[in-house]
């Protein structure tokens, strides 16, 4: 039986790059909104020697996750599941970020999980904002919501950043909130899934040279790399070797953690003023 890795947000960006390291024997199936852009993707893909399938699904709706489950499986055993699918906050609400990017983790991983098989692997994209959250601003008892009652989940993150009035800000901190949301929820998977064999990893990368990151770098002019060891963004393939190895089987140990890769510009902040 053919081996199976599906990227979610796989028609650009990270999730593009990290089709690129994946293993030519495995069939790929890049996932996201607009079939054009996956056809696009794919056919460069497969220029590249990968067999490739494109496959609309939006991931914050659970039925759509269901199909791609079902699809991903009539092409052979899932192996590896990269989730990269997200928005950022130029790109969305509040309500509607924290829907897409933690929501739709939890779709993602769980009905993922219910088919996977021993030495698989769930790679959670999240984001070095997420380490920028106050602790004393962290509940996880408001995470549990996203896995019990989504609306109030939504509510309450959306609570906690409405006293900010700008619109940008605003998503920023949602942004934040809902990366955060996905370091912790892959933790939790990876200890859920764990004795199933199956392996859930995490990680955050910093400002990354992609669309989406050019986006955001043009609301925050040089703020986001000055902490930065180079000064400089993120390039795509850097971030999608970083994020194929950890969806890689044979990084068999590295589970129920964040990989940070973001330049250092996190710790950048202890050092740099």
């Amino acid at each position: 039986m053919c081996e199976v890795c599906v990227i979610t947000g796989g028609g650009s960006g990270i999730g593009a790059a990290a089709a690129r390291f994946i293993d030519k024997k495995k069939i790929i199936i890049i996932s996201g909104r607009h079939m054009e852009k996956l056809e696009k993707a794919a056919g460069e893909l497969e220029k590249e020697g990968h067999t490739v399938f494109p496959f609309v699904c939006d991931t914050s709706d659970r039925l759509n996750v269901e199909k791609l489950v079902r699809f991903a499986l009539s092409k052979g055993e899932i192996k590896n599941v990269i989730h990269s699918a997200g928005v950022s906050p130029a790109m969305a609400d509040p309500q509607k970020v924290l829907r897409i990017n933690s929501l739709g983790t939890v779709y993602v991983n769980e009905e993922f999980s219910r088919v996977m098989k021993p030495g698989s692997v769930i790679c959670d994209v999240a984001s070095n904002s997420a380490y920028q959250l106050p602790s004393f601003m962290i509940s996880h008892k408001i995470y549990e919501l996203a896995l019990t009652n989504e609306d109030a989940f939504l509510h309450k993150i959306a609570r906690r950043v409405s006293f900010l009035k700008d619109p940008y800000l605003k998503s920023g901190f949602a942004y934040s909130y809902s990366k955060d949301f996905v370091r912790w929820y892959a933790s939790r998977c990876a200890f859920e899934y764990g004795p199933r064999g199956i392996r859930v990893v995490s990680v955050s990368p910093g400002l990354i040279a992609t669309g989406m990151g050019n986006l955001e770098l043009s609301h925050n002019d040089d703020k986001l790399i000055a902490h930065t060891a180079e000064k400089r963004m993120g390039k795509p393939e850097e971030l999608g070797f970083a994020v194929a190895m950890a969806a890689d089987e044979r990084n068999g140990y590295l589970a129920g953690v964040d990989v940070l890769v973001d330049g250092g510009e996190i710790n950048g902040r202890k050092f740099i003023r």
